[in-house]
């Protein structure tokens, strides 16, 4: 199952130890964060979290206040994140990079947490979050170095759908599979992008930017497959391997690696999280076909072998591949 709801409150705490506690939740979410209550006399907040797979999702609400993340304390290293913010009520101020953005109900602000930021909220205000590791956006193409803060709507399209989805997702989280988590993650990814696309903030949609993507999204969406191939996938692109092997090999990686890496990365996941399998279960659910061939592909990835994970994780079931 997913991790449970935390619920965090200031409620009953001191005026004096309302700020740090804060400042301390926002810290455990993703970074460190000045906290000015604007010159009123207490602060009033709550946060509902949860995970699902990499995600957080949160629920805040917050009385008048500033948060900021300084110039001072710029360390990416620490806030390796985006957010997805939906404004669900009240009226907030983002600054960064000499831009002021006004948020208003219906309305979502991605934007880099890395980036020296403030949001004042003048007045009581409640969000719902996502807060998506930088490191899946790269999987998917996306050139995080070239991102900025972008307002979108929330109240009709994909920007709609894509808030109901991840309501949805965070009132069902505690009832996921980590097995469904994973694929719950993966889509509610694709889907708070859809409205990012759409406003061609982040890539050229009808150039080697967008079809670099499609190869991602073909491959996460065949990824079980043990026929997964680049014949395969230029098929489905109509575009021929050549390119498709320049599209990949000018960013480092070749297409087959790719595969196997995504691949790896999946059944580390579900070695860490699923009791009921073996090893052999994983590697083949997710398009291995030889024991001996994981193993060996896993340790070079990972530095260790799979029954390590699985021993450390599960210390009462026994390995049957090393």
């Amino acid at each position: 199952m997913s991790d449970t709801v935390r619920s965090l409150s200031t409620s009953g705490l001191a005026p004096k130890k309302q700020i740090q506690f804060w400042s301390d939740a926002l810290t455990d979410l993703c970074g460190k964060f000045d906290v000015d209550p604007l010159e009123a006399s207490s602060f009033e907040g709550r946060i509902n979290c949860t995970t699902v797979s990499q995600l957080k999702l949160c629920q805040i609400e917050a009385s008048q206040h500033r948060i900021a993340h300084a110039p001072s304390r710029v360390r990416s290293s620490e806030h390796p994140f985006v957010k997805i913010l939906f404004q669900t009520y009240g009226v907030s101020y983002f600054d960064q990079n000499g831009r002021r953005i006004e948020l208003r109900p219906g309305d979502c602000l991605a934007y880099d947490v890395s980036c020296p930021h403030t949001i004042v909220s003048p007045a009581l205000t409640r969000h719902e979050v996502v807060i998506v590791p930088k490191e899946l956006l790269r999987e998917r193409g996306f050139r995080l170095s070239k991102m900025s803060a972008c307002k979108l709507s929330a109240r009709t399209g994909t920007g709609r759908i894509a808030h109901d989805f991840v309501h949805a997702v965070f009132d069902e989280a505690t009832k996921l599979s980590p097995h469904n988590a994973i694929g719950v993650a993966d889509s509610l990814i694709d889907l708070l992008l859809l409205p990012l696309r759409e406003a061609d903030t982040m890539f050229d949609r009808g150039g080697a930017e967008a079809t670099y993507v499609r190869a991602q999204f073909f491959i996460r969406e065949h990824l079980r497959d043990p026929e997964l191939s680049i014949d395969q996938i230029s098929a489905a692109l109509g575009c021929t391997k050549r390119y498709l092997h320049m599209l990949f090999s000018d960013r480092g990686i070749t297409v087959s690696d790719y595969i196997w890496h995504a691949r790896l990365q999946h059944c580390r996941q579900e070695l860490e999280t699923q009791a009921g399998k073996t090893i052999t279960d994983v590697a083949f659910s997710w398009g291995f076909s030889s024991s001996s061939h994981f193993s060996r592909v896993f340790r070079k990835y990972f530095g260790v072998v799979p029954s390590s994970i699985h021993k450390a994780q599960h210390s009462t079931l026994s390995p049957d591949v090393s």
